[in-house]
């Protein structure tokens, strides 16, 4: 990192578009920071690979973001959160911000004490879901449900097509025959399609997402070390980067964040 920390940039990264969710709550929060994106889509999804591919995928990232001279990283994925972040704490020497599924929040808010998780198999299957649900699952019924393909759909901008309709209500019929009346999105990807979701479960049901709480512990974390840029700087740029094809994820990209953008194609990362 450089004599002069506060001016570098933050690195965010996520196996395709679903970070963006968590980029633009740090855009909100943050927004004299300069930001750093990675899609990883020539990898993506990361939800259905084997660990090894996963941590291997977000080491190569992060090696890559670090020599953009960044002052912190956050890793806007679930799945690459729970397998990766203890490895990535211990090659970088910034500030690493992870994301987790907002079980904890739920579990406080319910009323009916059913509780839905909505997140890709291998986030589900790992040992921060269960130690979250152990912590906070005492007197709640956790209901996980994997979701094949929902991300798929994402990547390509398909939100409110029938097909992706019909799969969220397969998905959440299941949890509102339970008497579920709060819902996690434990993948990034999936607050994209929050209003469809909405709109499926209805207004009476609590749908929760952690952006914002990513984007308020990475400002903690900036102020503790006095890396925080002042508010009085001038708005932060945005730098889009793939490692897949550039014409398809500049076009989501931009459909999802909600004006053109120029993406960087990452060749060998």
């Amino acid at each position: 990192m450089t004599a002069n920390a506060q001016q570098s940039a933050i690195g965010v990264f996520d196996s395709g578009v679903g970070g963006l969710t968590v980029l633009r709550a740090i855009r909100s929060q943050l927004p004299a920071e300069k930001l750093l994106y990675v899609a990883d889509t020539a990898h993506a999804p990361y939800g259905e690979r084997n660990p090894e591919y996963i941590v291997d995928r977000c080491v190569a990232v992060t090696r890559f973001l670090v020599q953009q001279d960044i002052k912190a990283l956050v890793v806007a994925c679930n799945t690459a959160s729970v397998l990766a972040i203890t490895q990535l704490r211990e090659i970088v020497d910034i500030p690493v911000v992870g994301i987790e599924p907002a079980i904890k929040p739920a579990a406080k808010v319910t009323r009916s004490g059913v509780v839905g998780v909505l997140a890709t198999s291998r986030t589900l299957q790992s040992p921060g879901v269960e130690r979250l649900c152990e912590l906070y699952g005492n007197n709640v019924e956790m209901i996980l449900t994997p979701c094949p393909g929902l991300v798929e759909k994402i990547e390509r901008a398909e939100l409110n097509t029938p097909e992706t309709r019909a799969m969220l209500e397969g998905f959440l019929s299941p949890m509102l025959d339970k008497g579920v009346d709060t819902i996690v999105l434990g993948c990034t990807h999936y607050p994209f399609v929050r209003q469809t979701i909405q709109d499926i479960v209805g207004n009476a049901v609590t749908v929760v997402e952690p952006g914002a709480a990513v984007a308020r512990q990475l400002g903690h974390r900036l102020d503790k070390l006095s890396l925080r840029l002042p508010e009085e700087s001038p708005d932060g740029r945005v730098t889009f980067f793939s490692t897949g094809q550039i014409g398809d994820v500049a076009t989501v990209i931009s459909a999802l964040w909600g004006r053109a953008v120029s993406v960087r194609y990452l060749e060998g990362v």
